[in-house]
């Protein structure tokens, strides 16, 4: 009868609310204490995870730029096979630049290829853009590239439209200049220079740079230009080395002449 008259109804929820809310406190409180307890373990779990995501990150990323450079590479020998093929007369030995020189002074790179692989002193070195420079020094595995550029170099070319001879010098800045032009000759900016092939340290008609400026004076025996050299040697990766030419060694003819 008390429990169907609803009275017994109020006095457990007068008794059991109370007792609810106070097991609720009590278990908050536990979990809070729980994970205060726990929050040394799992922030150290934490940084475990973001370490080795992180080391995955970068490990994805170095290899990310190691698959653009080998597809720069192939790009850039899918290229020098085109030139060389269009230049079938030439035999090629490709080689990779590893060093520049330290000295400010000098423009020379070091190329992964040598004696071993038929390389010689003074063969011709190219890219698909134009004339490199010329080998210069040559060990078994390695060899020394001097560059167009470098302020002892010198190289015999003709202007492609009059062609008209001349001779280029490297410069202590980087630069090359046209010289030994004859005044009589019309030299424009724009104009291609290419190798003529005289002195025999280069093959004829390797493109070289073009015409930017000239400086021409009536009271000078000779015209003189500035070149924009056909080759960025600032990206200089990948070259070509000509091994089938064979320059000509003038210097005993030179000596000959000196000392008759």
């Amino acid at each position: 009868m008390i429990a169907l008259s609803g009275y017994l109804s109020q006095a457990s929820q007068i008794v059991f609310i109370p007792l609810v809310q106070a097991q609720t406190w009590v278990s908050d409180r536990y979990l809070a204490v729980q994970m205060f307890l726990n929050a040394p373990e799992d922030i150290a779990r934490l940084q475990q995870i973001n370490a080795e995501l992180e080391a995955e990150n970068s490990r994805l990323k170095f290899q990310n730029i190691e698959l653009q450079q080998q597809v720069i590479e192939a790009q850039v020998l899918a290229t020098l096979v085109d030139y060389a093929r269009t230049r079938f007369e030439s035999q090629y030995v490709a080689a990779s630049v590893i060093g520049f020189d330290s000295n400010p002074f000098l423009r020379y790179v070091i190329i992964n290829r040598g004696s071993d692989d038929g390389l010689r002193r003074g063969m011709p070195v190219v890219t698909n853009q134009g004339l490199v420079g010329n080998i210069a020094a040559v060990a078994p595995k390695a060899a020394r590239v001097q560059l167009i550029t470098d302020s002892s170099a010198a190289v015999n070319v003709q202007l492609q439209e009059s062609g008209e001879a001349a001779i280029i010098f490297g410069q202590l800045n980087g630069d090359i200049v046209l010289d030994r032009v004859p005044q009589s000759a019309n030299v424009l900016p724009g104009e291609l220079i290419v190798t003529s092939g005289l002195g025999g340290n280069y093959p004829p008609n390797l493109v070289v740079g073009q015409v930017t400026s000239v400086r021409k004076q009536d009271f000078d025996l000779f015209q003189t230009a500035s070149i924009q050299p056909a080759v960025d040697f600032r990206q200089l990766e990948i070259v070509l080395v000509i091994v089938n030419f064979q320059p000509i060694d003038l210097d005993p003819l030179v000596q000959d002449l000196n000392n008759p």
